[in-house]
């Protein structure tokens, strides 16, 4: 009887009279029952009052650290139609090891000879700046021989200038000596006239005097056209002189003309000549092309072109390869909330995907199978409303991560915050508040009052 009820009927009935009720009767039942709710309720107490390591718990996979070690897909820079395969999906490459072979699909490259063709077109306008070059330098002694020949034609026509001013100097003084005896028989005349007049002179000694004038004037006469052709003949120096400047700066002008079309010429093959040149060096680039080669030492892990003949366009994928020597990393993704809880070199627990565990995410210490890592690097840019951090090794840690872990292995990371009771963590998750935020110094207080 459970004897609930206020109304007890245990005297009524004779219990000697059941053997059922002699079998299931407990006098002590009630106290051990007691005693076991009670001891229970004392554990969980204590219980709530052990630490509780926080965490922040993610999924990811595993990657490199270095983008350079990474998975990379090798592409075709040119187009082109495939000839042959020099190796097969799982084979080991070295840097520099031939893939794929490929031929060319553009009629502009289809001469086999291009590069000799255009080496030889190329020494053709190398030819032709040669002869530009020796024609502006003969245009440049020619302007020099004009220059030198003006500067002697000028001198020369200074001389004559002179020459011809002396002259005129000459006849001038020729006219006024001239003028003077003329001036001096026409005197000596009238006074003979005058002396004849009055029979003071005779009739010979007049004609004579009137000779003498006639004489006189003949000179003057000469003497004025001798001047008046030495200013001629002055002026006619001159000009000649300013003709000559004219006549040499007009050849010096067309032969400067000449030797400027000439440096143009030039200058113009000389461009040609390098747009060649970048031609011929980009046909032997493209060359290069044919052979599509390793970047680096790794793992053929799939053709993404298969066969013989095959047309190819520019940036087509052909292969994907895995770098030989990496260092892993697992990249993880969380959540906005917890994304200011994480630092560079935070410490996380990690757990791989075909590896056993037993995890216990708030008692670290007491986790089997797990490995540990920290924090290596934090995105400043969501994907899909997460955050994706980086996990590198932790070399300090003797477990080392297993060797047999590939590219794109599943990881599940809990980054360690902070050390809690357990009634403070059911009562933060029931409320659904985010982990403790804590800085470094923080951690170091923590670990200060572990060791004590």
């Amino acid at each position: 009887m459970l004897n609930i009820s206020d109304n007890n009927i245990s005297e009524s009935i004779q219990a000697a009279a059941f053997r059922s009720l002699l079998a299931v009767n407990t006098p002590f039942g009630r106290k051990t029952l007691s005693r076991w709710l009670i001891g229970l309720l004392l554990l969980l107490i204590g219980f709530m009052f052990l630490p509780w390591t926080q965490n922040v718990t993610s999924k990811g996979v595993m990657t490199t650290l270095s983008p350079e070690t990474r998975p990379q897909t090798i592409h075709t820079t040119i187009a082109g139609r495939i000839e042959r395969w020099y190796v097969n999906e799982g084979d080991t490459v070295k840097k520099g090891d031939t893939i794929v072979f490929i031929s060319e699909v553009k009629d502009s490259y289809f001469d086999p000879d291009l590069v000799g063709r255009t080496g030889t077109q190329i020494a053709a306008k190398q030819s032709s700046i040669s002869s530009y070059t020796q024609k502006a330098d003969a245009l440049s002694n020619q302007i020099e021989a004009l220059i030198q020949g003006m500067k002697l034609k000028v001198v020369q026509a200074e001389n004559k200038v002179q020459q011809y001013t002396f002259k005129v100097a000459a006849d001038s003084t020729e006219l006024e000596a001239a003028k003077r005896n003329y001036e001096i028989a026409k005197a000596q005349f009238d006074r003979t006239r005058s002396l004849f007049v009055q029979d003071l002179k005779s009739r010979t000694q007049l004609e004579e005097k009137e000779l003498k004038v006639q004489e006189t004037q003949a000179k003057l006469a000469s003497a004025q056209n001798k001047f008046l052709t030495s200013k001629n003949e002055l002026s006619n120096a001159r000009v000649e002189m300013s003709n000559i400047a004219n006549e040499y700066a007009d050849k010096i002008s067309k032969a400067e003309s000449d030797r400027f079309s000439a440096l143009s010429l030039q200058f113009e093959s000389e461009g040609e000549v390098s747009k060649m040149e970048n031609t011929l060096a980009n046909y032997n680039i493209r060359r290069s092309f044919y052979y599509i080669t390793a970047p680096q030492d790794g793992y053929l892990v799939r053709a993404l072109q298969s066969g013989i003949g095959e047309t190819l366009k520019e940036g087509d994928e052909i292969v994907s390869i895995l770098p030989k020597s990496y260092k892993p990393a697992i990249e993880l993704y969380v959540a906005p909330i917890d994304l200011p809880l994480l630092r560079k070199g935070q410490p996380v627990l990690l757990q791989f995907d075909g590896w056993p565990a037993i995890v216990f995410s708030g008692w670290p210490e007491a986790s089997y199978g797990t490995f540990a890592g920290s924090v290596y690097a934090i995105d400043r840019i969501g994907y899909d409303g997460k955050y994706r951090i980086l996990v590198q090794p932790d070399d300090t840690n003797q477990k080392k991560w297993p060797k047999q872990l590939q590219i794109g292995t599943g990881a599940r990371g809990m980054a360690m915050i902070k050390d809690v009771p357990i009634w403070y963590e059911l009562w933060r998750q029931i409320n659904g508040f985010p982990p403790d935020f804590y800085t470094p110094a923080d951690a170091a207080k923590d670990a200060e009052k572990k060791k004590k």
